[in-house]
């Protein structure tokens, strides 16, 4: 067994930090940040094999471009006239066909299904409570438009074997009936689960050391060392660490840390806003997609529910914007006309990049030039979902026993070197 290095302290990385260590290697893991406010905190929870479709699709882009106007849309992408934003773009502008789209289905349904069997062992360990619910997931819609698609995506979902059905308005208020709903129906799968990011997070961090997994945070790498195909070194802030082999998890800083060691990994950031409703009156049963307003609803826990939202493209020190919480209650009211929702404190606004690759899949696996390197990011809003089953997968690829999945689709070098 070996000594194995993570650098980044989200999801991704503490799950392969739990499998790692659980297969007998010395782990550490290493974190920028204090462990406590990564993007792993601030999602929906969702994990959703619903979500077969990338980001890099025909519609996304179509939407992107028309709401490129508005620094309030639901999926805003600002221009950045520097290469590696370009190419990106460039690059999921030609991701963004039928064909990719369709391509991507089955290995996002394959390595989701198998996150969330994970999630599902991980639930069932002693003293791990991290509210894991099976209870599926309801996207409401308001638009004829909508419905077209809608009927398009449930018919894509059941030949992929993802349970789906389109839902009258009177079905969904049987199903959510302490809230006034405006909709004209809503598509419901049924096999899509949940759970409650902040406790998944603080669980993992209470277990990993019990299993000999070292946390270091508030340590920035700052560079590789390198002799012939091996990463023999990292620089940090807390001085220099040595591991037999190195992951490589640390979301959208990711594509930075890579290009040191001449990598090129097409990726951006994408900043997430939400808010978490804490004794609200308010109560929801289950997680809730608010299809045209692209507004994500969960009920957490015992009268907490995190309202979520947007995809806004932007240099990753650029700073939030304080109106895109306020559109995405806007959108919440389109749906739910006497849900009144106070006005949230700036301090009470959570904000997170999520790291998007360029067409839409995430990028776990080897890369050929370096012998102990391993890739785990770019899963976009998804990185909750897949956070399980990538950590395994990391695992798998580094002792290198067979994968549960293909790992082509996710091949961080897909797009060249």
């Amino acid at each position: 067994m070996g000594k194995i290095i993570i650098v980044g302290g989200g999801i991704i990385g503490l799950s392969s930090a739990y499998y790692l260590s659980q297969d007998g290697h010395s782990v550490t893991v290493v974190d920028k940040g204090d462990f406590l406010d990564n993007c792993s905190y601030g999602n929906a929870g969702y994990v959703c094999p619903s979500h077969f479709v990338p980001l890099a699709s025909p519609g996304n882009l179509v939407q992107g471009i028309r709401w490129m106007a508005r620094s309030d849309s639901p999926f805003f992408i600002r221009p950045q006239l520097n290469s590696s934003f370009l190419s990106w773009a460039y690059r999921f502008a030609r991701s963004s066909n039928a064909r990719h789209v369709k391509d991507s289905e089955a290995p996002l349904r394959d390595i989701a299904l198998f996150s969330k069997d994970l999630y599902q062992h991980l639930s069932n360990l002693p003293g791990f409570d991290f509210r894991f619910q099976s209870k599926g997931l309801l996207e409401f819609f308001k638009t004829q438009e909508t419905l077209h698609h809608e009927k398009e995506t449930v018919a894509r979902a059941l030949d992929l074997g993802i349970q789906a059905r389109l839902l009258e308005p009177e079905e969904v208020r049987l199903m959510e009936p302490d809230l006034s709903i405006d909709i004209l129906g809503a598509l419901f799968f049924e096999g899509d689960a949940h759970l409650y990011p902040n406790l998944l997070m603080k669980n993992l961090l209470a277990l990993l050391p019990q299993q000999g997994v070292t946390l270091i945070p508030n340590t920035e790498v700052s560079d590789f060392k390198t002799q012939g195909h091996r990463i023999k070194e990292l620089d940090t802030s807390s001085g220099k660490m040595q591991g037999d082999q190195i992951v490589l998890a640390a979301g959208s800083w990711s594509g930075r840390l890579a290009a040191k060691i001449g990598i090129k990994m097409l990726m951006v950031g994408g900043r997430g806003y939400s808010l978490t409703l804490k004794d609200t009156p308010a109560i929801l049963h289950h997680p809730i997609i608010l299809t045209e307003s692209r507004v994500a609803l969960t009920p957490l826990d015992d009268r907490i529910i995190r309202i979520g939202g947007t995809m806004e493209i932007a240099p990753l020190n650029s700073p939030p914007r304080p109106g895109r919480m306020q559109a995405i209650l806007r959108g919440v009211k389109q749906y739910f006309p006497d849900w009144e929702i106070p006005d949230p404190q700036p301090q009470n606004i959570w904000t997170g990049f999520r790291p998007c690759s360029a067409d839409g899949l995430p990028y776990i696996g080897r890369i050929k030039e370096w012998d102990n390197l391993t890739i785990a990011t770019g899963h976009a809003m998804i990185g909750l979902s897949l956070g399980a089953g990538t950590g395994k997968l990391v695992s798998q690829i580094i002792n290198e026993s067979p994968a549960s999945i293909d790992l082509r689709p996710f091949d961080p070098q897909r797009f060249g070197a």
